[in-house]
């Protein structure tokens, strides 16, 4: 398996026979795998959506975005509890090429991606219960 560590960005290789969420990075030396959302700019974006194992949900937002607000604490906490799944964060302000290729029309929007390729998306503002439906329902598509 192939994890993207979280902090420095260096695709890690862990044995099978290893548990992921205990692996250290073999460049920082830091745990590879976060359970916060990881936030994701230019340079890091393609590298942790093609090359993770893992299926990636990635929170596409804005500041000035008050359901983006209202949606931050509830995507931190389905992080938290989803110890299969990765989850990054995109600024759309400060990577607007990204929001652009990623064809995003409306915020907030998750876009959840398995080696590299979407899954499936969805937009607006979302419950813990709504969200975790959405995602138990798009991993039953990989």
């Amino acid at each position: 398996m192939n994890i993207v560590c979280a902090h420095c960005f260096t695709t890690n290789r862990i044995p099978d026979e290893k548990q992921h969420h205990q692996a250290k990075c073999g460049k920082c030396q830091q745990a590879v795998y976060s359970t916060l959302p990881t936030s994701l700019g230019n340079n890091t974006f393609y590298p942790f959506i093609e090359r993770n194992s893992l299926p990636v949900i990635v929170d596409f937002w804005a500041d000035w975005c008050a359901p983006c607000q209202n949606m931050a604490p509830i995507f931190n906490q389905v992080a938290q509890n989803s110890p299969t799944l990765l989850f990054a964060k995109v600024n759309t302000e400060q990577v607007q090429s990204i929001a652009r290729d990623a064809n995003i029309r409306s915020l907030p929007t998750l876009v959840f991606f398995h080696q590299g390729k979407e899954v499936d998306r969805i937009s607006g503002g979302l419950s813990q219960i709504q969200m975790q439906q959405w995602i138990m329902q798009t991993m039953q598509k990989i």
